[in-house]
């Protein structure tokens, strides 16, 4: 499923592409950005390819390349369908985009289009407990810790337990 061009003031999220490999790798080859992703750092950027690749053949994606004014990827944001009316929210950025609020724009105009022109009623991030930059951005943004789920995910740092976080539509 492509995803529609969304735009706010000093942002540009565009569909993304397996063309944005190369901007994307500097996200996914650093193991500090990568520290609490499902996998280890990608080695080269046809890992990050074909990982792009996957990602947007999933059914009911919806991926944008995160960008200042439709150029050069900084990261990614992705919307997935998880059942009717439900969808959960997911980001990354390079290291060299963090800290400047492109996160939180992005989140806020995926969040709007999943509600307004999806329909969706729900919204939900996974987030490893020690992500704090993760847990404070979502909670800047008005979503609610709902739970813990213990044990969630084996990842490359082990097994680990998930935050989760949700929003409903016209709920602050």
């Amino acid at each position: 499923m492509t995803a529609p061009l969304l735009r706010a003031p000093g942002l540009v999220l565009r569909p993304l592409s397996t063309e944005d490999a190369e901007d994307l790798h500097k996200a996914h080859r650093d193991p500090a950005v990568h520290e609490y992703w499902s996998s280890p750092a990608h080695a080269d950027i046809e890992q990050t390819r074909r990982y792009i690749a996957e990602t947007l053949a999933l059914p009911g994606a919806h991926v944008w390349a995160i960008t200042e004014n439709g150029g050069d990827a900084l990261g990614r944001v992705a919307l997935f369908a998880v059942r009717e009316g439900v969808g959960e929210i997911g980001v990354i950025l390079s290291a060299e985009a963090q800290g400047q609020g492109f996160a939180a724009r992005a989140l806020r105009l995926v969040e709007t289009y999943a509600f307004e022109v999806l329909d969706l009623h729900r919204l939900s991030a996974d987030v490893d407990p020690d992500n704090a930059a993760s847990l404070a951005l979502f909670d800047r943004l008005g979503y609610q810790r709902e739970g813990l789920l213990r044990g969630n995910w084996k990842t490359h740092i082990g097994v680990r337990d998930s935050v989760i976080f949700g929003k409903l539509r016209g709920v602050l």
